[in-house]
């Protein structure tokens, strides 16, 4: 579609603040952005819709417009609702390097503009997505009740008997069919994932297909608006963020119009995706300062007051201040030269969304803020209770760990990885300090530890796993070689099974009798080995320097 048919039709509410002649230029994308450079995600033919968060002061107009223009931006359409009337810097700047420049009524939603621009773009390729599309907005102006993913997958079902599902890289089901048969199991949503990730590494275009049981799936990537596969410089860059639509079909068989139809349909589902990710600046901003606030050494009262701005944005209606975790995040590329901080704060606000949460924002419990190389986020929590077994409730290690293990592995493939960190819950601003530590040397013993994804929690710390890791492993090698060795030999010479009794030895904290009995062994059989053990290696297991020797070597081995 062409400029001017934008500015011509009034629902958008768009005036023009400049490039009249240049109203002919022809739009084939749309995309939503605040960032300073949004080049990585163009790909040429975009109009931009910006809320201008990225100016800062004047001179900020000039390389922002550029970068547009460098990039093949057809036109650049401003909202009004952060400054009022768009500022004269960027009109010049616009005049200047001829890019057409509208304003954005402060009542015009991005999404009516982006939704109007797909089913122009879409409606030439496949005339069903028009109805779907102008159906979608019509439920979307209810408000968000009414509007959201779950909306476009109805429309899905009643128009064109497909049932179909939102997913997100670690495989929470973001959104499904509310009719039409049984949901879709989680062990099915991680297997779906792990597909897509996987596929999406190398690089293969999608639909992607998998054949779980006796059903095939296809599966759609839903990317930002605008953007297209090959926008990103990196796919690693985005392939630990973005969604998938999978749909119950094989889609190898379909036509090409039906194939557009469904790229379109993740165009719409990627507006309401962005606008979630826009709803997550304020709580980025808010982790940002509580960050910088806690690693220069502000005064707890400081701390304590930001502490009580953020609780009101996190957990709307809760009275008291609540308890707070942090989680530490990093992902690490070989041979690459990825920012990490941004994916690793994207990746970490999908995986902390509690994957049982109801209602359509389960993510505006999170805020993450990002430094260097690693993702930091502050989790509130109503209250701390005690289970019976002593341990306390919150975020746990093991429980991150399980539910995004599978999947991201695909994601990461053999050159990245993921690690986590978890600290105790704190009830001050006193406490937020150590707790960002705590998290970090967390997340220091996981990334010591083998395999793409890995966590570690607060409880490990108090434990010699916090020590070992850090070991260098020149030493390492030649403490367990000078205990160990010399029983592998014997093993491995006569099949003694010496290595085997010791350690069921010091899990027995050196009872006689309870090692003998897990082993199946005579008491003087055991005694023997044991003293074949001292003779080896001149050490004397009833020596606590030298039962702790030979367990930590067992555990550095």
């Amino acid at each position: 579609m062409r400029l001017r048919a934008l500015l011509d039709t009034d629902a958008l509410g768009l005036k023009l603040l400049g490039g009249e002649d240049e109203l002919d230029r022809t739009v084939r994308g749309v995309m939503t952005t605040d960032l300073r450079d949004p080049s990585r995600y163009l790909a040429g033919g975009e109009l931009v819709l910006t809320g201008l968060a990225w100016r800062r002061d004047a001179a900020d107009s000039e390389p922002f417009v550029r970068i547009l223009v460098q990039a093949g931006v057809v036109a650049l359409a401003a909202g009004e609702a952060e400054l009022g009337d768009v500022p004269d810097d960027l009109v010049v700047a616009c005049a200047r390097h001829r890019l057409p420049l509208f304003a954005v009524h402060e009542s015009v939603a991005f999404a009516t503009i982006t939704e109007h621009v797909v089913r122009q773009v879409s409606g030439e390729r496949a005339g069903d997505l028009a109805a779907v599309v102008d159906r979608h907005r019509r439920m979307m102006t209810s408000g968000p009740a009414g509007g959201g993913p779950d909306v476009v997958l109805d429309l899905l079902g009643s128009d064109l008997d497909l049932r179909a599902w939102v997913l997100s890289p670690t495989g929470r089901l973001i959104a499904g069919p509310k009719i039409g048969g049984p949901a879709l199991p989680a062990e099915a949503c991680a297997k779906l994932a792990a597909e897509h990730l996987a596929a999406a590494r190398t690089g293969r275009r999608g639909p992607h297909r998998l054949i779980l049981g006796t059903t095939t799936y296809s599966l759609f990537p839903i990317r930002s608006s605008g953007r297209s596969p090959q926008a990103s410089r990196d796919v690693r860059e985005t392939v630990l963020s973005d969604w998938l639509l999978a749909v119950e079909a094989d889609a190898g068989d379909w036509a090409e119009e039906r194939l557009d139809l469904l790229h379109g349909v993740t165009q719409l589902i990627a507006v309401e995706r962005d606008r979630r990710d826009a709803a997550r600046t304020v709580r980025r901003r808010l982790a940002q300062e509580i960050l910088e606030l806690v690693q220069t050494g502000a005064a707890p009262a400081e701390i304590a007051a930001r502490l009580r701005v953020a609780a009101p944005v996190l957990l709307p209606g809760l009275g008291a201040a609540p308890h707070w975790q942090v989680v530490v995040a990093r992902v690490e590329w070989d041979d690459a030269e990825i920012e990490a901080g941004p994916v690793a704060q994207s990746l970490l606000e999908e995986i902390l969304v509690d994957p049982l949460a109801t209602g359509p924002e389960p993510s505006d419990r999170i805020a993450v803020a990002h430094t260097g190389d690693e993702a930091i986020a502050l989790v509130p929590l109503p209250a701390v209770s005690t289970e019976h077994d002593g341990s306390e409730t919150g975020v746990l290690a093991d429980a991150l760990l399980t539910s995004i293990r599978t999947p991201l592995s695909s994601g990461l493939d053999d050159d990245g990885r993921v690690t986590l960190g978890v600290s105790a819950a704190v009830h001050s601003a006193e406490g937020l300090r150590g707790a960002l530590e705590e998290a970090r040397h967390a997340r220091r013993v996981a990334a010591a530890r083998p395999g793409r994804v890995c966590a570690a929690g607060h409880q490990e710390l108090a434990s010699h796993v916090l020590l070992l890791p850090f070991v260098p492993d020149d030493v390492r090698r030649a403490f367990t070689a000078r205990l160990l060795d010399p029983l592998r030999d014997y093993d491995r010479r006569h099949r003694a099974e010496l290595i085997p009794t010791l350690e069921a030895f010091l899990e027995c904290d050196g009872s006689w009798t309870r090692c003998a009995s897990r082993l199946h062994l005579h008491v003087n059989t055991l005694r023997y080995r044991v003293g074949r053990i001292e003779q080896l290696t001149s050490r004397d297991l009833s020596r606590l320097e030298d039962k702790l020797d030979f367990f930590l070597a067992l555990r550095m081995s």
